[in-house]
């Protein structure tokens, strides 16, 4: 049977069983993950009920692995518009409204043309009408407020705040070790 690597994405754990990445969240394809098993870099801790074949061996998909050896987290948080947009909670800075990822933007507090530069602390989330209302002007001539002002997130609050975001798929075998602090059931 053919196993569509877009139906079956392996969890991706680190040696401590957490995830190796919230941001986004950390995911192997099903070719990757089984590769990675018979090299012998990693575990198999939870499987999906479909199998793949191989003239000579039956195997399940994996659904969460482990690394065999410990990958030290990065210290400094890589500047994408997925991490921007994470930092401001898929927020627009400039009137709050929450939106998916599509329909988001990213503004430069003071524009590009005044002098500002593409950094962490000149940057935040926009919708576009916003972004588009204070265009190439500061935000002080367009008339607008900043929610909350640029800064350099940490890694722990950019996993903290990727909780509040799952992928759109979410396997139940994912849900223990994606979840630290909610509650057990009885």
């Amino acid at each position: 049977m053919y196993a569509s690597p877009m139906h079956y994405p392996a969890l991706v754990l680190n040696a401590d069983f957490r995830p190796l990445s919230y941001y986004p969240l950390s995911l192997w394809s099903w070719e990757e993950a089984i590769r990675n098993v018979f090299t012998g870099r990693v575990q198999v801790v939870s499987e999906y009920d479909t199998c793949v074949h191989s003239p000579s061996l039956e195997m399940k998909l994996p659904s969460v692995i482990a690394l065999k050896e410990y990958a030290k987290p990065v210290s400094q948080v890589a500047f994408t518009r997925f991490n921007l947009f994470l930092r401001d909670m898929f927020s627009c800075q400039y009137c709050g409204v929450q939106l998916p990822a599509q329909d988001l933007t990213f503004d430069h507090v003071l524009p590009k043309c005044r002098g500002g530069r593409t950094h962490w602390e000149n940057i935040v989330t926009a919708c576009r009408p916003c972004n588009t209302r204070k265009g190439h002007l500061s935000i002080k001539d367009a008339g607008m407020k900043l929610m909350t002002p640029p800064y350099r997130p940490s890694s722990f609050e950019l996993q903290e705040h990727g909780r509040f975001f799952p992928p759109n798929h979410l396997h139940e075998s994912w849900r223990d070790f994606l979840y630290w602090d909610t509650e057990l059931e009885d």
